[in-house]
């Protein structure tokens, strides 16, 4: 077993409430349950030797691996090509899209052998909350219970499985044709024990998460040219979206490096608003309106538990279930992947102001204006209010979009988004006829668009910059701005900031959010490209009618997706990639870019 695998060397599997990855040589090195955002139960990707994790391959150096998705589904098969024959490793967790939360979470793992003869090895060492917490193990014939405090895991066997210290091994050697099968079982301690598991009970459960997700994506309406890619990518946006309350997670994991060995180390296994209202559109696109709808009714009670105090609407993050407190702390007791410490636990940019979130919550309602229709009265009450109160605070110093510990600026992108959000206010209200201080919004809009224009461009870069004041510094999350409409995609303005990003932050079509030797953000270290700043480039590209570079950008940036086709938060010198994963944020950016540049290619051929 690898001390410490390529992040990318990785597919996810999940059952809409939580998510486990496994390596491309069968090992399960992170999965925390019952929900994204719990304590883990295996986090070797964090820590080798105290992390925990779930392994069962052939213990052969020699072996070939190779890993894929069950067409279409959230099934993981890996394979594993030996002198001796050829076995298979078939992953999944039963989809369950109900609204009810469960304690009770199952990872399957089907072991056969297709051609000649093939031996798999299973190691169960789980390491409860982040390797915290000791655990007991119950052994019983074939099955097992590790119970550690306030959780239990049943691991059941259709072979013989042993005690290793507090830990289980076991062995089997499967001729063609035949298969074999563990069952882990996380639930509450007081909960009635799991079924005991068949071969065929297991195989017809298999069948039965692969017509979930494959009826699941014959849903989508996107008939554009990168199919495997776009259903890929809504698939994974599906899979870390937490099915109780339809709010998406940024990734499935914490503590994933934005450079090896460095301190950008975060825990991104909560809801950002910025994030989730930006998959609306995507969700839309695809033509999958009832998750779009659940996120925005999730947004919605956000914005009505804070009515009636003085504080901000939104706060920037909030957990799967809604509540604010991400208190931020430090796992010092686990190394971090490959020595990148330290490993964080919660969020304290929870706590940051960031004022672009409005105008992205506002972004999402008005493009989904069957969605907006639902809120009601009541609804727009609410939304009314959050931009009455926008109007008198939207002139401020924020941390802005990228969550920099470096002090507050006056971000651009921070007021190009308060913008937005009153833009689609104005929209709103004129669309369904409802009452609003609409003079008082189009003051604020008018106001923040003079304010970007003379405070926001600099002569000397011949762009729009991160912030006012300063030196003039790129920033690659002004490339939304066509896309909300602040200004036009073909402006000459416009065009000198694609070109004055293409000097500075693309690197061989992949961009930089900013340069932070230019830009201090608080942190030590340098980091990758961002992968979602890669699909907004060539989303403006295409929208500047750039089209070849757009197309090319596009297709190059699939050379750099993992063997199953994810990504994560950014890409390394060497094309490694960086950060958690997968990323919500890239994967939703990548839907986004497709759609926009099919439109302008049909366009073009039209």
């Amino acid at each position: 077993m690898d001390r410490y695998p390529p992040i990318a060397e990785h597919g996810l599997i999940g059952d809409l409430q939580t998510a486990a990855l496994v390596t491309s040589r069968g090992v399960v090195d992170w999965f925390a349950a019952p929900r994204f955002d719990s304590p883990s139960i295996f986090a070797a990707l964090l820590d080798h030797d105290r992390g925990g994790y779930f392994l069962l391959a052939p213990d052969d150096p020699s072996v070939t691996c190779k890993q894929l998705y069950y067409p279409d589904t959230a099934v993981l098969v890996t394979r594993f090509m030996s002198p001796d024959g050829v076995g298979e490793l078939i992953d999944w967790m039963p989809p369950n899209s109900t609204r009810t939360p469960t304690d009770r979470h199952t990872l399957i793992r089907t072991a056969r052998t297709v051609r000649g003869t093939v031996r798999f090895d299973m190691e169960c060492r789980p390491r409860f909350d982040y390797g915290r917490a000791t655990h007991e193990l119950d052994l019983r014939p074939e099955s097992a219970v590790f119970r550690a405090p306030g959780v239990c895991a049943h691991v059941q066997s259709t072979f013989p499985i042993e005690r290793d210290g507090h830990d289980l091994r076991g062995s089997v050697t499967l001729k063609v044709g035949e298969s074999a099968a563990v069952v882990l079982t996380v639930c509450d301690p007081d909960g009635p024990a799991p079924p005991t598991p068949t071969v065929d009970g297991v195989t017809q459960q298999l069948w039965d998460a692969a017509d979930f997700w494959q009826r699941w994506v014959r849903g989508s309406r996107y008939r554009g040219r990168w199919p495997g890619m776009v259903d890929r990518s809504a698939i994974t946006l599906k899979l870390l979206t937490y099915a109780p309350t339809g709010a998406p997670v940024a990734a499935a994991t914490m503590g994933l490096p934005e450079q090896v060995g460095g301190e950008r180390n975060w825990d991104y296994r909560y809801t950002w608003v910025r994030d989730g209202s930006l998959s609306v559109r995507a969700l839309l696109d695809l033509g999958f309106v009832e998750e779009a709808t659940a996120f925005t009714h999730w947004l919605g009670d956000r914005l009505r538990e804070s009515a009636g105090t003085d504080g901000e609407p939104l706060q920037i993050m909030y957990r799967v279930d809604g509540k604010p407190i991400l208190t931020e702390e430090i796992l010092g007791h686990l190394e971090g992947y490959r020595g990148s410490a330290p490993v964080r636990l919660g969020n304290a940019a929870a706590d940051q102001l960031q004022l672009d979130i409005y105008g992205e919550a506002m972004y999402a309602l008005s493009e989904g204006r069957e969605l907006a229709s639902q809120a009601g009265y009541q609804g727009w009450k609410v939304l009314s209010r959050s931009l009455d109160w926008l109007a008198d605070h939207w002139d401020r110093p924020d941390e802005g979009i990228w969550e920099t510990r470096g002090g507050r600026q006056d971000f651009t992108y921070s007021r190009v988004m308060c913008w937005a959000a009153f833009d689609r206010g104005l929209r709103l209200a004129d669309h369904f006829r409802r009452p609003a201080d609409t003079a008082r919004w189009t003051k604020a809009r008018d106001s923040i668009l003079l304010q970007v224009m003379e405070r926001g461009w600099s002569d000397e870069a011949h762009a729009y910059i991160q912030h006012y004041g300063g030196a003039a510094v790129l920033d690659a999350s002004l490339l939304l701005m066509p896309r909300v409409g602040f200004i036009s995609p073909r402006d000459p303005s416009w065009l000198s900031t694609l070109d004055a990003m293409d000097r500075t932050l693309v690197s061989d079509s992949l961009v930089y959010r900013y340069d932070p030797a230019a830009s201090p953000d608080g942190l030590r270290g340098s980091e990758g490209t961002f992968s979602l700043c890669t699909f907004l480039y060539v989303d403006a590209l295409a929208r500047a009618g750039r089209l070849r570079p757009a197309r090319y950008t596009f297709e190059k940036m699939h050379t750099y997706a993992n063997h199953v086709g994810l990504f994560a938060e950014e890409i390394g010198p060497s094309g490694e990639q960086l950060g958690n994963f997968p990323q919500a944020f890239t994967h939703l950016s990548l839907i986004m870019a497709a759609s926009t540049l099919d439109e302008a290619l049909d366009r073009r051929r039209d």
